[in-house]
């Protein structure tokens, strides 16, 4: 199977990105995880995101904050699907990185989700695999049956203890 190459510029992104390993270890992907700045070790990132294709990388999860040149500077370089995961940061809560990562120029598309959000970037991952996939395919759609069950849980709880029996659980 196809393997997803996860990168993040700093060790402080760690528990942010590593929820999207988490998701793909939950789907039998495998993966690589680093670090690499594309700013402080231009060469190293070059080298990373000019040879991944041929490691066997078909996505690349790239998470990074403030000024976020990470993901876009995979896209520039990785001909595949790059997903980039905005960071939360002190000064603008992660605004800055979002919009870093989603205003890329035409012709250099980034799939970006969520601040912080990197679990969605691995299920967003694992669905871009399962295009031609059945065996990953039917574990996303497992998956699904199980956060549905979760919810409905919930809303059967819910409806039974009402709302102000619900929060003070």
């Amino acid at each position: 199977m196809a393997k997803v190459g996860i990168v993040m510029g700093s060790d402080s992104d760690l528990p942010i990105m590593k929820k999207a390993a988490e998701i793909l270890e939950k789907f039998g992907i495998d993966y690589e995880l680093t670090i690499i700045s594309a700013h402080r070790m231009p060469d190293v990132f070059f080298d990373y995101a000019s040879e991944a294709k041929d490691r066997g990388f078909s996505v690349i999860i790239a998470g990074a904050g403030g000024a976020a040149h990470l993901p876009g500077m995979c896209a520039a370089i990785f001909p595949l699907p790059v997903i980039g995961v905005p960071i939360h940061t002190k000064t603008l809560s992660g605004v800055d990185s979002l919009y870093s990562i989603v205003q890329m120029p035409s012709g250099i598309p980034v799939a970006t989700v969520a601040i912080d959000g990197a679990a969605n970037a691995g299920i967003l991952a694992a669905k871009m695999l399962a295009i031609g996939n059945p065996e990953l395919l039917s574990k996303i759609e497992a998956y699904k049956e199980e956060l549905k069950a979760g919810v409905m849980k919930k809303k059967e709880r819910i409806e039974t203890v009402g709302y102000q029996g619900y929060a003070n659980e």
